[in-house]
């Protein structure tokens, strides 16, 4: 069996080739935590990138964390 530690130094070497090959696209999506970002990909499901912005950032003023979305089911 494979140590933890070999498998460790596996996943790096992995990373280290495949890292450069992919690109990291930037969203037109405006958010500032993981969680805004998870509810304005939901949304953009739904509309476009812009109106998803227009709706979020007055959203994310009033519910700004999922423990603030409890009250409204």
């Amino acid at each position: 069996m494979e140590s933890l530690k070999k498998k460790k130094e596996r996943v790096k070497q992995v990373f280290e080739i495949l890292d450069p090959l992919y690109i990291r696209e930037k969203t037109a999506l405006k958010y500032r935590t993981p969680f805004q970002l998870l509810i304005s990909t939901i949304l953009s499901a739904q509309c476009t990138d812009k109106q998803v912005n227009m709706v979020t950032g007055s959203l994310f003023k009033k519910y700004k964390t999922p423990r603030d979305y409890l009250g409204t089911i």
